[in-house]
């Protein structure tokens, strides 16, 4: 169905289906007609498989179909599912399935669904849960090539930063441990229906080009990592110890061992810098 993105479509949609927006849901539907047909043509889905992950209305998810094999959106609120059935009606390589993306096992899904074919992840998500979502897609190490998302805009700028720098964050670690982001475009808050109060970007977390990172532990880097950044404005020395409970002097000698100072912070340290940490401290903590 085209005309998506027009106001006057979206409120004749409300009024036919008696669908009211859901804040809880964070709800907010796109009115730009250049998003979603930008969004799909980047996210490299053409010609392959495509999870979605929350469609609204379905304008991203038409898009998609246009562009993909074949296109899986899964939805939380069941109260849209007679509205995507009418606005997805012209389209007949899409299946919506109503559950919870942070409940659903997905690798058995992508095995199911895609069987032998590439797959990517295209989404515009909800922010409230924006962080737990790509972490669940991140730690599932799920057979996919990409995922292309749009997020808030300073969220955007904290997970496509460098670890090193002072915009880094125990999820941006995450992210630049499993894939390469970037970011591909903003989007100003006018550009959806209710308009929210932040301006919003869409980035690409490329899962092919990664950089490989060796660390004997990945758990533990992350707890390491975590607690670094859970109180960013202490040394790594007080940081881990008040979060892991190890010996200040074991962080200490582990800092100056691989070239750092004892008062060094979290936003100081690049991904093989917390790998090397964590294999010394994981061996000497042992």
């Amino acid at each position: 169905m085209e005309g998506l993105t027009n106001i006057k479509t979206i409120k004749n949609l409300l009024e036919k289906f008696g669908f009211s927006f859901s804040k809880q849901l964070g709800q907010n539907f796109l009115i730009n007609p250049s998003v979603c047909p930008e969004m799909a043509e980047l996210s490299g889905c053409k010609g392959i498989g495509v999870i979605e992950i929350g469609p609204g209305f379905g304008v991203l998810t038409n898009e998609l179909c246009k562009v993909a094999k074949k296109v899986v959106s899964i939805e939380l609120d069941e109260r849209l599912k007679p509205v995507l059935e009418y606005t997805l009606c012209e389209q007949n390589n899409v299946e919506i399935i109503f559950g919870d993306a942070m409940k659903i096992d997905l690798k058995a899904l992508i095995a199911e669904k895609f069987p032998d074919m590439p797959v990517v992840i295209c989404a515009n998500l909800p922010y409230y849960i924006t962080s737990p979502i790509l972490m669940k897609l991140l730690e599932s190490e799920l057979p996919i090539n990409s995922i292309t998302v749009m997020v808030q805009k300073e969220a955007a700028t904290r997970l496509t930063a460098k670890c090193g720098t002072r915009s880094c964050g125990a999820v941006t670690a995450a992210v630049s441990f499993y894939s390469k982001a970037e970011k591909l475009f903003d989007v100003s808050r006018g550009s959806f229906m209710p308009s929210p109060n932040v301006d919003s970007s869409v980035i690409k977390l490329d899962l092919t080009k990664r950089e490989e990172i060796s660390v004997n532990n990945k758990k533990f880097m992350f707890k390491i990592i975590r607690a670094g950044f859970n109180q960013r404005r202490k040394t790594l020395t007080n940081s881990i110890n008040s979060g892991l409970s190890i010996e200040k002097e074991k962080i200490a000698n582990a800092l100056l061992e691989i070239g750092l100072k004892t008062t060094a912070r979290a936003e100081e340290l690049d991904l093989k810098q917390f790998a090397k940490l964590s294999d010394i401290l994981e061996k000497n903590n042992g």
